[in-house]
């Protein structure tokens, strides 16, 4: 019994999104709403996973304003207390990148492998009553953060979420802690690059007033 449960909890990191990525894509309907669906859940714990490993696609400087919304919907009906994840039909007809998508879960391989030997269903009481809601504050946050498109700190809230999603799916109050944490020093390291980059704007407005003066 030990032994099938870890099995069944190695495969959920990984091998069913590529595997269904693949095969929707063999047949041209690789769209985020149907890959979701096809993974036999709306749970916010998949949502999570699938979005944040979305928005860590190679695509162009800029590119989380699209690719966070998801994440922002997800998290955002989470705090209100959905029972479940509800995608528009523009966002749910988003068409992804199937190599794209492999190459990052590949990618994330040394973070999943990590995460699949500590995995436990423990500390559940993190997900009990109310407490969802209160998370979905804090990871619209995190996702808030990651939509903002401040340079050299996408990536850390987009893991962080990663990790959050897999300690939901498998009710592992521990990793999800994990990555909440993460999640928080990403806003700070936004914070910290939005406090300087507009501290550098500022400095150089003042250098052009002075030397129009001169």
């Amino acid at each position: 019994m030990i032994e099938s449960h870890t099995m069944r909890r190695r495969a959920s990191l990984s091998l069913p999104i590529i595997r269904t990525a693949r095969g929707q894509n063999r047949d041209g309907s690789l769209t985020l709403g149907g890959l979701l669906k096809a993974l036999g859940e709306t749970s916010f714990g998949w949502a999570i996973v699938l979005f944040s490993l979305v928005t860590l696609l190679p695509l162009p400087p800029g590119s989380s304003l699209i690719t966070a919304l998801p994440l922002l919907l997800t998290t955002g009906q989470m705090a209100l207390g959905y029972p479940s994840v509800r995608l528009p039909g523009r966002l749910s007809r988003l068409k992804i990148d199937e190599p794209g998508l492999r190459r990052t879960v590949l990618r994330l391989s040394p973070i999943t492998r990590r995460l699949e030997r500590i995995l436990d269903t423990r500390y559940e009481s993190v997900f009990l009553d109310r407490q969802p809601q209160a998370l979905g504050i804090v990871l619209f946050a995190i996702s808030f953060a990651l939509f903002l498109p401040v340079p050299l700190t996408g990536w850390f809230p987009a893991i962080s979420l990663f990790v959050f999603g897999v300690g939901l799916m498998e009710r592992d109050g521990l990793v999800a802690g994990i990555g909440l944490c993460l999640g928080m020093m990403s806003i700070l390291l936004t914070a910290v690059m939005i406090s300087s980059l507009a501290a550098a704007a500022e400095t150089l407005v003042d250098w052009s007033r002075s030397a129009g003066a001169e």
